[in-house]
């Protein structure tokens, strides 16, 4: 599970996914310097940090290297969720609590992101009876079955 990104290593991930491209050292310090003054070094380490935590892949450019993230934000960010809600000894409550803080655009996200997962669900479900239903046509060859064969009427 992620540990939260401190606010450099976050500085430099929220360029990388925002830029959805292979970035370099260079890139992301000329970006960063624009709000703060930061060394090459600095940068450099947070990436190479970054990239040992497994949150960014590299390939050498030359003297260099281009970074790419690994997973997107949201995927970060439901990670982290995830985490804080399972540590709760009482899921339903700090679900409870959590939607209370919520603004109600993001109680309509909310709603979106269960319908598609409802209808996700509907599908598998659908899938699983169709293939309960309608066995394989190629029959199996014999003694190629893991399962150990049934009684009746189990």
């Amino acid at each position: 599970m992620p540990r939260p990104l401190g606010e450099l290593e976050d500085a430099v991930m929220t360029r990388v996914w925002q830029w959805n491209r292979p970035v370099t050292v260079r890139e992301v310090l000329e970006d960063l310097q624009q709000e703060r003054s930061i060394a090459y070094t600095t940068v450099m380490t947070v990436m190479d940090n970054l990239h040992q935590k497994g949150w960014v892949r590299r390939e050498a450019e030359g003297r260099a290297y281009r970074y790419t993230a690994v997973s997107t934000r949201a995927a970060y960010s439901a990670a982290l969720m995830n985490e804080a809600w399972s540590t709760s000894d009482n899921p339903a409550a700090a679900l409870v609590a959590f939607f209370g803080m919520m603004s109600a655009e993001q109680r309509e996200a909310l709603r979106d992101a269960v319908r598609v997962v409802q209808h996700d669900d509907e599908s598998g479900a659908e899938a699983v009876a169709g293939a309960v239903a309608e066995p394989s046509a190629a029959p199996e060859a014999e003694g190629d079955s893991d399962e150990r064969p049934r009684e009746p009427g189990r």
